[in-house]
């Protein structure tokens, strides 16, 4: 077996010998006297590099694994050895997940995949069973982005009247956060037995997901004061008597595009609003993207029809469990860890397929 051989066809895919290329050109770059000359240039540059090592590294710690795995076999092919025997296959099993794992980050090469992500959820038609159901998702992505140890802040939370969020717009940031969430865009449908239905009906519920990158202010965008409509209002939910009682809460209209963003994590009104001309930026940058590239769903698409039919996955909890995902018809009957923030597998299938349309 090959297996450098092959990692080497691997490293050709992304360009491996591309990337070692430029990092060395920019080590070089670094080590001039002059460097730090042009404060702007020099953090571009180091901002480029730490990119390239995230690539570059661990392929050559994989690299150097694979080498020392084939070392092993053929050392064990002269000399049987139990234990080593034992050792090698452990090493192979960690080294198979760890290149899968590193297979996954090659087709999260988009510019703005390695960024943090807003991730905003909208129920559908069906008032409380929906607005449970948006508020049920919410709490799966929490999940989700502690299991991957990326720090979470609420944005924006509209409670509904009896129970479940009428919105709720969270802030997730981490290495690859938007990379992963974008697999999430889309309507997701709910099908169990209603806990709000005195006769124990069977009910069919929607919610929307959007996800946008959390764009820095180095990307333009077109954004003018006479474009925007700011209200504010009273922050619901906890945050003590200053919150509730002041207007600190701010919801800014995009008027050109209808866009309409939200914020009410900050007791101040002056952050609040700075926070949401940070979303609307985002919010704005994404709709860019969108247009710019006919391939792509357009994000307002699904707001226009967020029910049966136009939904990425189904979630069902009777008569039987399955979640099941349209695109890669990916099924898995656990549910309930699903609902725990388990969607990793969703996530690559979902990454696997786009890659290999692409």
């Amino acid at each position: 077996m090959s297996w450098s051989g092959g990692f080497s066809s691997f490293g050709s895919f992304f360009d491996l010998r591309g990337k070692e290329a430029r990092l060395a050109t920019l080590e070089e770059e670094q080590a001039g006297p002059n460097f730090w000359s042009n404060q702007e240039r020099a953090r571009g540059v180091v901002q480029e590099m730490k990119a390239l090592k995230g690539w570059v590294v661990p392929a050559h710690s994989l690299r150097a694994r694979l080498t020392d795995a084939h070392g092993m076999a053929e050392l064990l092919s002269a000399e049987p050895d139990e234990g080593l025997a034992a050792e090698l296959v452990a090493e192979v099993e960690s080294i198979a997940t760890a290149l899968e794992s590193f297979e996954l980050k090659t087709l999260l090469r988009e510019p703005d995949d390695p960024g943090d992500a807003i991730l905003t959820i909208h129920p559908g038609a069906g008032g409380t069973e929906s607005q449970d159901w948006a508020e049920m998702l919410s709490r799966m992505y929490r999940r989700w982005a502690e299991r991957k140890g990326y720090q979470i802040s609420v944005l924006d939370l509209l409670p509904g009247e009896e129970a479940g969020i009428k919105s709720v717009s969270m802030e997730i940031k981490g290495e690859y956060a938007y990379g992963f969430l974008k697999a999430e865009k889309g309507v997701h449908r709910l099908v169990r037995i209603s806990p709000y239905d005195s006769q124990s009906r069977r009910h069919t519920s929607f919610a929307s997901v959007f996800v946008y990158p959390d764009i820095d202010d180095t990307i333009e965008v077109d954004l003018r004061e006479e474009d925007i409509k700011m209200d504010v209002y009273r922050a619901s939910g906890a945050g003590g008597q200053h919150v509730n009682k002041t207007s600190s809460a701010v919801r800014l209209t995009h008027v050109p595009t209808g866009l309409v963003v939200a914020c009410q994590q900050e007791r101040s009104q002056g952050k609040n609003k700075a926070t949401a001309y940070k979303m609307l930026r985002a919010a704005l940058y994404q709709k860019k993207l969108d247009e710019q590239d006919a391939a792509r769903a357009v994000i307002e698409a699904t707001k226009t029809d967020n029910s049966w039919g136009n939904q990425i996955r189904s979630y069902v909890f009777q008569p039987y469990t399955m979640v099941n995902d349209h695109r890669t018809e990916l099924k898995v009957t656990d549910v309930q860890r699903v609902m725990d923030g388990d969607l990793d597998e969703f996530m690559q299938a979902f990454l696997k397929r786009s890659g290999s349309a692409a």
